[in-house]
């Protein structure tokens, strides 16, 4: 089921009454990189997604974003659905929400579900970096900077034998608003670093990380998983970034094992 709530474009599935998950998807992307974790939860889960402010469906505005603007944005759904307690699980740039959205209150969250993402804030170069992209999307449009971003986000080996796959997510995100996009970047560059609040993380998490991901290789997210208490670390082989799509089998099977390993009363 489709519906709007501040504005953004919400999409349900599965039984109210059963535990809920939010699911954060990452940047330029939409709801739908979780499609494969969705159809095969949402018979024994409450599943939520929804398009991130300016990306996918959800409307742009000023395109004047930050992180903590993103996690109001969050909390307006919880508050809206009622969820009691959801578990949040974020990727990418989705992490970056779930992060912030648990150093401010965690006890909104049973769980978290992290997926190739990181804590540290941008280094200079990258803020410089992704104001670059800013300027190559005022330049030269969003497909262009689009098409340099992409390849990035996925093993070569899944370019080169899933075609379809890549394919299909690239041509998406190359029809993404433009004043959406320079706004995440605009919300990315300017976040702060939440490593330290990574200690005082209470709930159980879950942390998965591509064999081969780029943008936040093994040891970062290793790391990650080092510092929070009560976790675990999960290695997703033969996928780059975009694990949720380039191992979707593997992806279900760890998730599926973790909820019903913290949460006993889920038949």
């Amino acid at each position: 089921m489709e519906q709007t709530i501040n504005n953004l474009k919400v999409y349900l599935e599965g039984d109210r009454e059963n535990k809920s998950i939010i699911f954060l998807h990452g940047f330029p992307y939409d709801h739908t990189m979780w499609d494969e974790q969705v159809n095969f939860l949402k018979d024994k889960y409450f599943c939520v997604r929804y398009d991130i402010r300016g990306l996918g469906k959800s409307p742009a505005g000023d395109g004047q974003f930050t992180m903590d603007s993103f996690v109001e944005d969050l909390s307006s759904i919880i508050d809206e659905l009622e969820l009691d307690k959801p578990i949040i699980c974020g990727l990418s740039m989705g992490g970056y929400i779930t992060f912030r959205a648990l150093e401010i209150d965690q006890t909104k969250f049973s769980a978290a579900i992290l997926l190739d993402t990181r804590t540290e804030s941008d280094s200079n170069e990258g803020k410089i970096k992704r104001q670059n992209g800013i300027a190559k999307i005022n330049k030269e449009g969003v497909i262009s900077f689009v098409d340099n971003f992409v390849p990035t986000c996925f093993w070569d080996e899944t370019i080169k034998n899933n075609s379809e796959l890549y394919n299909t997510v690239l041509n998406k995100s190359r029809r993404s608003n433009a004043i959406g996009v320079k706004g995440s970047l605009i919300a990315m560059l300017s976040r702060t670093d939440t490593t330290d609040s990574l200690k005082n993380i209470s709930i159980q998490t879950l942390v998965l990380c591509g064999e081969f991901d780029k943008l936040t290789p093994p040891n970062v997210m290793q790391k990650i998983a080092d510092e929070i208490p009560n976790s675990k670390f999960v290695m997703v082989k033969n996928s780059g970034h975009m694990t949720p799509l380039e191992n979707p089998k593997f992806v279900n099977k760890i998730i599926s094992e973790f909820v019903e390993e913290n949460f006993s009363f889920i038949e």
